[in-house]
């Protein structure tokens, strides 16, 4: 079946600051290659000592690319932070995808067109014209993309960065309300890789029920997966 098309795709270097728009990606076993593979670690001044600081702890974060600009962003608010040692720091599966047709019913909500980079997607499909499905339909499905290959975890439960305008202007919380009330809190879905590949705006992409006889195939995750932030 085919869903539609890649129209953009995302990584993210550094957790939660600005993405890289990409031509093509080289999916990994672990995810896009360069993708939230640093982050911002709290050293102080905030109850998550230790542990990763996110756009939910700081609406502004998503505006720079510069992690010493994130730090000092930081530090306005009395939180000392440091950029974390080299590795991957997703906070469920490694590749997240969005279909435009979601977001449609969001946005005749809202009354404007809802930028997908709200959702911190890797990659943004294009809808082909029968393409109905919803996140939870899609569970347990592998999809297939360039030469990149998916399985479908679950449904992206999100949070309140999806309220932050990516260019950086007013916030908007009907958007988080609506995907809250009308959507179960989902939007998007988190994939785990099964063929890593390259995968570049254009392909086509497709999904197929998953063999019972493939052994990512023998048990599903819980639908209730986390914001990618």
């Amino acid at each position: 079946m085919e869903i539609g098309r890649i129209e953009r795709i995302w990584r993210y270097p550094v957790k939660s600051l600005r993405p890289q728009p990409l031509a093509a990606a080289n999916v990994m076993p672990e995810g896009l290659e360069g993708d939230r593979t640093r982050a911002l670690l709290v050293r102080s001044g905030h109850a998550r000592e230790g542990k990763t600081y996110r756009g939910k702890e700081h609406d502004r974060l998503h505006l720079t690319d510069r992690p010493q600009e994130a730090v000092a962003l930081a530090r306005e608010r009395g939180v000392e932070a440091e950029l974390a040692p080299s590795g991957r720091y997703f906070d469920d599966a490694p590749v997240s995808l969005i279909v435009d047709r979601w977001l449609e019913t969001l946005q005749e909500h809202v009354g404007y067109p809802v930028e997908p980079l709200r959702f911190r997607p890797n990659f943004f499909v294009r809808a082909a014209a029968g393409f109905t499905l919803d996140e939870e339909a899609m569970t347990g499905w592998e999809l297939a993309l360039g030469a990149v290959r998916l399985r479908v975890r679950g449904p992206i439960e999100r949070c309140v960065t999806t309220t932050y305008d990516p260019e950086g202007g007013p916030s908007d919380p009907r958007v988080l309300r609506f995907v809250a009330q009308e959507r179960k809190t989902w939007m998007g879905i988190y994939c785990d890789v099964l063929e890593p590949g390259l995968a570049s705006i254009g392909d086509v992409v497709t999904a197929s029920l998953a063999s019972r006889s493939s052994p990512a195939s023998t048990s599903r995750p819980s639908l209730r997966t986390r914001t990618s932030k």
